[in-house]
């Protein structure tokens, strides 16, 4: 699989690292000495951002042979790359392309985790990670999920629609079918989501015209309350549970019906550990 990330963000990643070249390396004379270099998972993990991680050490410099690829689950040992070339191009390159395989394998490997956990009751059922990664690192993130076997909540703004209550706060004489009917007439071909804090909301909100149900922080009974009361309308909704998702009670959730569970835990998870070894 061929980098995700534009050349010129990983470009500009080795440059943030050794703007004006590696001291250390230069002073030592150790540039141009021949050398290998392999990474390898440390622990179980499923791998993320590899092709990225051998794009930057290849901008550096070295030949790069990929050993395991975007989303694949390593166990300890496993290889992941493994290098040659001059050891000015280890040196400086190596630590931006650890980092950045151990940072996104976490995410990756906890949204897995969460994949695995609900569609072993519910093999169907989607994970989708929200936007609420941190601010300029989204192209990083999605690779991430996408690897982990989830896909994105939303990308941004701009391309979907999503009422919160916060939005409502600014509609004090609007019922839900009054909000729903003017996006529907703004908007035709697009989804009506809704978030709802409680089961009657959301049944108004279903009965109003609304297509997908964001239950924010339900317990799993509510959610099939929810879509225990929905199910017989025309056209019943999609149910997301959001809110407080993760792996140790993804199966709840899906056992509780949810369509889709929306969650943000992935992206606080804890780094995978990855062992490099160079030689000369």
């Amino acid at each position: 699989m061929p980098p995700q990330i534009p050349r010129a963000e990983l470009e500009r990643l080795l440059f943030d690292d050794a703007p004006h070249g590696d001291l250390t390396t230069e002073m030592l004379g150790l540039g141009p000495r021949p050398g290998l270099m392999r990474f390898s998972a440390r622990n179980a993990m499923v791998a993320a951002l590899t092709a990225e991680a051998a794009a930057i050490l290849e901008l550096a410099g070295a030949t790069v042979e990929l050993c395991a690829e975007d989303g694949q689950r390593l166990e300890p040992g496993a290889e992941i790359l493994r290098a040659s070339g001059p050891a000015g191009a280890f040196l400086r390159g190596w630590k931006v392309a650890q980092t950045l395989i151990e940072i996104w394998s976490g995410v990756a490997t906890s949204a897995h985790d969460i994949v695995e956990a609900a569609r072993a009751v519910a093999p169907g059922i989607c994970v989708a990670c929200t936007r609420k990664n941190t601010p300029g690192v989204k192209g990083f993130a999605v690779a991430a999920v996408k690897a982990g076997g989830a896909v994105m909540h939303r990308l941004g703004l701009s391309e979907t629609i999503l009422v919160f209550p916060e939005h409502r706060a600014f509609l004090p004489g609007d019922s839900l079918a009054d909000i729903a009917a003017r996006l529907r007439r703004a908007a035709p071909e697009k989804k009506l989501v809704i978030e709802v804090g409680g089961v009657e909301d959301g049944v108004i909100a279903a009965q109003a015209g609304f297509d997908v149900i964001q239950a924010e922080k339900f317990e799993p009974a509510g959610i099939a309350e929810l879509i225990s009361r929905t199910r017989a309308l025309a056209r019943p909704p999609v149910v997301a549970a959001a809110g407080g998702v993760k792996a140790s009670n993804a199966r709840d959730y899906a056992l509780a019906g949810a369509h889709v569970l929306v969650t943000s835990a992935p992206y606080s998870a804890a780094p995978r550990d990855v062992s490099v070894r160079i030689s000369g």
